[in-house]
């Protein structure tokens, strides 16, 4: 099956993978990408973790409450189910198949585990832009059933295809898809779209070379068709957007666009954080304040 978004006529070569990692970290969670490595090609995708999780393992919900700032989070399920909370009162379960997109904007803390079973999937970092990365909080989740489906592909965020993500989002395109072995596929970006990679849970793809599971590939920047085919049953993510403009100005939690923006959001953590103490939260992450 082949699936476009017809906007140019076919390219004259496949475009070319520019960088490819398998990530690092051991045990239920694999870094493929951070803001202070990766996310500097990929931006405004800025942070990604492939996480493979026994729910027998896994920590009890109250322990792993965080922060973040200037950044969305982007979480799709793909086998299992997982426990949120967080500081926008939003609470709940996430079935397979179901995406988080929480946008922390000025400051949030949030917390989340593993339901029974296994529990396997992606969490994305997006960077904000300037007009967003201090502004309100808020989460928006989907259910499965709510997700739009064109072909092989479900759309998590922006538009594919003549299908829309439910999600309020900046310029992106934020794809999973799942493709037969041999099925080709064909990614046209929408106009703009220069940054473009791919992260491969199971199976693998052909592409201008091969990209295995549990690798990360990032493509040229361009808005060239991204040809690829399956080689056994396959599971991935794509994503796509324009090049954030902005420099990445880090904190511990944060992302933001520049000093003064951080200073403003990590001030906003802080009195958060004072609060969750006060109610009598415990985490990792509360030494911050």
């Amino acid at each position: 099956m082949t699936t476009t978004t017809t906007h140019r006529e076919s390219d004259a070569r496949p475009r070319a993978i520019v960088q490819r990692t398998r990530g690092h970290g051991g045990g239920p969670i694999t870094r493929l990408a951070s803001p202070s490595d990766l996310g500097e090609l990929m931006k405004p995708f800025v942070f990604l973790d492939l996480f493979d999780i026994d729910g027998a393992r896994a920590p009890a919900l109250e322990s792993g409450w965080h922060p973040h700032s200037g950044i969305a989070t982007v979480t799709v399920v793909f086998e299992g189910s997982a426990r949120y909370a967080e500081t926008t009162g939003s609470a709940g379960v996430l079935p397979a198949g179901s995406v988080e997109w929480m946008r922390a904007g000025g400051g949030v803390w949030h917390t989340g585990t593993g339901g029974p079973g296994r529990l396997r999937g992606f969490q994305l970092w997006v960077a904000l832009p300037p007009e967003l990365e201090n502004g309100p909080s808020s989460s928006h989740y989907v259910m499965p059933d709510d997700v739009p489906r064109v072909g092989p592909a479900r759309v998590i965020l922006g538009s594919h295809a003549g299908g829309s993500s439910p999600i309020a989002t900046p310029p992106m395109t934020y794809l999973a898809v799942t493709l037969a072995d041999g099925e080709r596929w064909t990614y046209r970006p929408e106009r703009g779209h220069d940054v473009a990679w791919v992260a491969v849970l199971d199976g693998s793809l052909r592409s201008s070379d091969r990209i295995a599971g549990g690798e990360l590939a990032i493509f040229e920047r361009g808005e060239a068709a991204i040809e690829l085919v399956a080689e056994g049953e396959t599971r991935f993510v794509l994503g796509s957007a324009p090049h954030h403009p902005h420099p990445l100005v880090l904190g511990s939690y944060s992302v933001h666009t520049s000093a003064t923006a951080l200073r403003r959001g990590e001030e906003e953590i802080v009195r958060i954080g004072r609060e969750l103490r006060a109610s009598g939260k415990r985490s990792y992450a509360l030494g911050l304040v």
